[in-house]
């Protein structure tokens, strides 16, 4: 201990006494001396008496499902600013293939003692799981707010875009520029989001383009995985069919829309057109700057972090869906339908 004090007052200057008081909170040690003494501990690594921490507001635990889509790493930026100004401390968990499952990070974060959760994409948006697993989370009293994805079987806030609507800008647009043969590539059918916009796919070409709801259902819906390869895989499917527009359920999907036309030797967007979903960073400077449907993050992420600090606070919000508008970007990467505007 007396090797560890000299080490110290060595270290911020003063001497072994001043170490002393501070280390044992005693009065009498100007505050600048104070603060060299804690900054010697730390370069020398050695931690802090539990009662000259920082206190923080608490840790907040926050878990996607991967960080190779940009959209995830943008939300938890806004997630994790928004907490830090608030007080509180971070706490990014990430499931990876092979990895931590969603329930054993769940379990890591409650065992660390987090004052809430926020779930990002997981598996309350899967509607073939089981949402017992949130309601254990409810009668442990940790509070937590879901983004991307509804259950009516949760009691909880949740945060969502509007899928329907997204696709409705999607469509519109796609139609003014004349496409009449539109196809949708999306994830696994199993998840709310997923559903949802086929929902609102669905409804806009069968309101716009007269086309029947079997119709669309079969030929203009492809299901894949939501990744460069999987929007790859989703519009070569679409394009056999005759579609001369692709709308992407992500970013992602509809950089491998673009790659499956270059591969045909078409030109995106006088060939086809293919509109993505998110607006994930970057994005504008793809070749062609994708056209996509603005997903919400800012407004999505402050609003998860102010519900959420409420359920801590013990003023609940109701446990409802708050839904926020996407917004449609136009860039480069559509145009005038094949037949629209020739003489």
């Amino acid at each position: 201990m007396t090797a560890r004090l000299a080490d110290i007052a060595a270290q911020a200057g003063v001497s072994e006494a001043t170490v002393s008081r501070v280390l044992n909170g005693k009065p009498g040690v100007a505050s600048t001396t104070r603060e060299s003494v804690l900054a010697a501990l730390d370069v020398l690594g050695y931690e802090r008496p539990v009662k000259l921490r920082r206190r923080s507001a608490g840790l907040v635990g926050l878990i996607t499902p991967e960080l190779e889509n940009p959209i995830f790493p943008a939300l938890a930026q806004v997630i994790g600013q928004a907490l830090t100004r608030q007080g509180y401390t971070p706490v990014l968990a990430t499931q990876t293939p092979g990895g931590s499952t969603e329930d054993e990070l769940t379990e890591m974060l409650v065992d660390r003692g987090v004052s809430g959760i926020i779930f990002v994409s997981g598996l309350h948006a899967d509607t073939t799981a089981d949402m017992q697993r949130y309601e254990k989370l409810r009668a442990q009293g940790v509070p937590f707010v879901l983004v991307d994805g509804f259950s009516p079987q949760v009691r909880a806030p949740f945060i969502s875009p509007d899928d329907r609507a997204a696709m409705q800008l999607a469509v519109t647009h796609l139609v003014s520029l004349g496409h009449t043969r539109i196809g949708l590539a999306l994830g696994p059918r199993r998840f709310v989001p997923v559903l949802r916009k086929i929902e609102g796919f669905v409804k806009a070409v069968h309101d716009q383009l007269g086309a029947s709801e079997q119709q669309i259902e079969s030929e203009l819906i492809q299901h894949s995985l939501y990744t460069l390869e999987g929007g790859q895989a989703a519009a070569s499917a679409l394009m056999d069919r005759g579609c001369t527009a692709v709308v992407c359920a992500s970013d992602m999907m509809a950089l491998g829309a673009i790659r499956a036309a270059r591969q045909r030797g078409l030109e995106v967007p006088d060939d086809i057109s293919v509109v993505g979903f998110d607006d994930s960073p970057l994005i504008a400077f793809t070749d062609p700057p994708l056209t996509t449907v603005r997903k919400p993050v800012p407004a999505m992420g402050q609003a998860a972090v102010r519900t959420l600090l409420e359920e801590i606070g013990g003023t609940p919000a109701p446990h409802s869906e708050f839904v926020f508008m996407p917004e449609l970007v136009v860039r480069g990467s559509t145009a005038a339908g094949p037949l629209h505007g020739s003489p």
